[in-house]
């Protein structure tokens, strides 16, 4: 099954919404129409070697659950499947009969209080990542090892690059030994040292190179110097410029430049969701029940504007996480889904699809 052959064989959905800010109310003029469904293979690819668990548009807006996979996401009190199962039906596009058996509080459990904060965290670190990247500026071109290299002179560490320029000289006539003993600190030694027949294959092998390299030296000279290769410094600088240059290639230019007008340093978008989610958790504390649809719209869209600075938000959500933490504590909603409620409903879902009762 693929995104495509569901679409052209559109008997295999059994639900289909309009998710994401659409769904939540929280939509903006700019704001994208998500879909989300759910999926029944067809028979005969049931019963083959191969099992397609989901199934998604390119751009990853329109995702289908196969109706396993779907069950056993709902078993894990998933926050994206209970909010599917709990669409309201206005944003409902279509739903198959048998979608009657599955019902939202017959899987909601004391699982929600992890489920649901796990996602918002995850929404913090992610507008935290934003907060960090936006204050970042790497230029296009990486740093080279040459940069985070170091000699030492008159008991003080000196930028390897003024070095050879002090003394007119260049990388690629040097030679570096290892130092036993001595971590990433080399003996530097230069061609001028010996003989005419004497070269050297340099500190490293040019602008792209991840390391420096060694050279065969000949006995006989001590080093013209001691240096130092920040490798570790190199290994994370490194890090941080592809994921920079990876966020800036993949980033919503749009949310980007919004943020950035609102002057807050943090997605906002992120943290409006980490909200959403957990007031949502504290409402299937209180109303065991999922509501999809946020009449706290006014609230949530305050945080998505940047009305709150990032600290504060961060002490308002650690607020809510503990007010949250008390509601569980005192509901009486079971630890876990019944493991057997799951695999049960699978069944007969599967087996009045494929083999309709005639009446």
């Amino acid at each position: 099954m693929t995104f495509e052959a569901l679409q052209q064989n559109r008997q295999y959905i059994l639900l289909e919404c309009i998710s994401g800010s659409r769904a939540y109310n929280l939509q903006v003029p700019t704001s994208d129409t998500d879909i989300k469904g759910v999926f029944i293979l067809p028979q005969q690819e049931l019963y083959g070697l191969t099992y397609t668990p989901q199934v998604a548009n390119q751009s990853n807006d329109e995702v289908y659950f196969e109706i396993k996979r779907f069950l056993e996401l709902l078993e894990k009190n998933n926050p994206n499947i209970l909010e599917l199962l709990s669409t309201s039906a206005g944003n409902q596009l279509c739903r198959h009969p048998l979608m009657d058996l599955i019902k939202p509080a017959d899987f909601l459990s004391r699982l929600c209080m992890e489920t649901f904060a796990g996602f918002a965290n995850t929404q913090m670190k992610k507008a935290k990542g934003l907060n960090k990247k936006i204050n970042q500026s790497y230029p296009a071109e990486r740093k080279s090892v040459f940069e985070f290299c170091y000699v030492i002179v008159g008991g003080q560490s000196v930028p390897l690059r003024d070095w050879l320029n002090e003394k007119q000289l260049q990388q690629e006539d040097c030679g570096l030994s290892r130092i036993d003993h001595f971590r990433d600190v080399y003996a530097l030694y230069h061609a001028a040292q010996f003989d005419m027949e004497t070269t050297f294959k340099g500190i490293f092998s040019g602008a792209d190179a991840n390391d420096v390299q060694l050279s065969a030296v000949p006995k006989g000279q001590g080093p013209l110097a001691i240096m130092q290769f920040n490798k570790d410094g190199y290994t994370v600088y490194c890090k941080d410029f592809a994921a920079y240059h990876e966020w800036v290639a993949l980033r919503n230019d749009a949310r980007y430049n919004h943020n950035k007008e609102l002057g807050a340093d943090y997605d906002s978008k992120h943290m409006m969701h980490t909200f959403r989610l957990l007031t949502m958790a504290e409402e299937i504390a209180l109303y065991k029940e999922v509501r999809v649809h946020r009449h706290d719209r006014d609230f949530l869209l305050r945080i998505r504007n940047g009305e709150f600075s990032y600290d504060t938000l961060v002490e308002m959500a650690t607020q809510k996480l503990h007010h949250m933490q008390q509601l569980y504590a005192a509901s009486d909603l079971p630890e876990h889904p019944d493991p057997e409620l799951a695999e049960a409903l699978l069944r007969r879902i599967r087996d009045e699809f494929y083999v309709p009762k005639k009446y």
